[in-house]
């Protein structure tokens, strides 16, 4: 095993004097090629281009001697210090950190940071990146190959953001660039890029006490009652039902929700509310109004789609779960055959039900029917003031991975 592991991070900065220690000192370098090709990096040490850190990783436990890890930015942020640190290599790690190419691109962009989300694409994670770009108003974007500019700007069709591309940071050949995001795809980027999307209902001017997204904005509590949304909600929109179709479904941050019928826009802001993506539908553009006012009453970011289901649905991009709230078997259908993990819908009768529940079972979905019944009191003097009676349909798919 190598006798020492230093792990160094670079911001194009020059070297700290611990740094340069380490690094004078090393009898084997691992890095990218620009960090291999730094002056301070020892003639005589052995040189392992970064590719598969965890192959650098074994390299390195079966050196003698002392090695270094050159990455971009602070190591200990999305870095390699996470797989180094991995057990299996046995290694023990020193880590020399810079400014973090999150931290340098917000500050090309002259703009706070402590409210953005951070996230990382790959090609596997690229969807759940976008989606947390569409539920939120400020997301700086680690990219790599496949999963950069262009990818985000295509796959954010229909939501408009502004997109500040950093390439290169900390080189001769940085670059920031400002584009909205459906001119992304219009142009060829450099890696590394940092990218910062902003769009959506602005955020408070002054500062929060958590990093990211508060979990505390907005009232207290979920599935509100209707006065929180001024009022009149649908048939299909009462309280007790909203509760527990958020219960069934769980929407998180990552997720992209399908809202169906949407009608007022309670349902769809309270996904959103729990940080996931939404996309609300209705037929009627009165509807569409009302969702459109909620969410902005609510500051949360909605992507409202006026048409009629099913046919409408062809072109959104793919749900991870969905509430049917109109439109009946075809429409259930429909959604079912997008494979998303979760749908719940409800039926007024149990004929209804039957049938909503047997197309579900026929697409493969594990279906549970539950009856709800929930009655509103007049507390002054404990009367009846409002009944509500539904069917409760969830369907589920065996888990899938991100």
């Amino acid at each position: 095993m190598a006798d020492r592991v230093t792990v160094i991070g670079w911001d194009g900065s020059p070297l700290t004097a611990a740094a340069r220690s380490a690094l004078g000192a090393a009898t084997l370098v691992a890095g990218a090629a620009h960090h291999l090709a730094l002056p301070e990096v020892p003639a005589a040490a052995e040189r392992i281009r970064l590719g598969s850190v965890a192959l650098a990783a074994r390299r390195i436990a079966a050196h003698r001697g002392s090695a270094v890890v050159l990455a971009d930015g602070d190591p200990g942020f999305f870095g390699v210090v996470r797989t180094l640190h991995d057990p299996q290599f046995g290694l023990e790690v020193e880590v020399v950190p810079a400014v973090s190419s999150v931290a340098a691109a917000f500050a090309r962009a002259g703009m706070p940071w402590d409210d953005a989300q951070v996230v990382v694409a790959h090609p596997r994670t690229l969807r759940r990146a976008v989606n947390v770009c569409r539920a939120h108003t400020k997301v700086a974007v680690l990219t790599s190959p496949g999963a950069g500019p262009a990818e985000l700007g295509l796959l954010l069709e229909g939501v408009h953001r502004t997109f500040v591309i950093c390439e290169e940071l900390g080189t001769d050949r940085e670059r920031v660039t400002v584009v909205t995001s459906d001119r992304a795809a219009d142009h060829t980027w450099r890696n590394p890029n940092v990218v910062i999307v902003i769009g959506g209902p602005a955020g408070a001017a002054e500062g929060g006490w958590i990093a990211g997204r508060d979990p505390g904005a907005g009232p207290r509590g979920w599935a509100l009652p209707a006065g929180a949304y001024g009022g009149g909600l649908g048939e299909g929109e009462a309280q007790l039902l909203r509760a527990a179709q958020l219960a069934r479904l769980g929407p998180r941050v990552g997720d992209l929700v399908w809202d169906i019928g949407s009608g007022s826009g309670a349902f769809a802001v309270e996904a959103a509310r729990c940080g996931a993506a939404v996309i609300a539908v209705d037929r009627d553009p009165g509807s569409c109004a009302r969702t459109d006012a909620a969410a902005r009453r609510f500051g949360v970011p909605l992507q409202i789609v006026l048409g009629t289901a099913p046919h409408i649905l062809e072109d959104l991009p793919e749900p991870d779960v969905v509430r049917v709230g109109g439109g009946g078997p075809a429409v259930v259908s429909a959604v079912a055959d997008r494979r998303p993990q979760c749908i719940v819908a409800h039926a007024a009768t149990r004929d209804e039900a039957e049938l909503l529940g047997r197309d579900l079972t026929e697409h493969g979905y594990a279906v549970e029917c539950a009856l709800l019944q929930s009655v509103e009191l007049d507390t002054r003097a404990w009367t009846e003031k409002e009944r509500s009676v539904a069917f409760l349909l969830s369907g589920r798919l065996p888990e899938r991975s991100p």
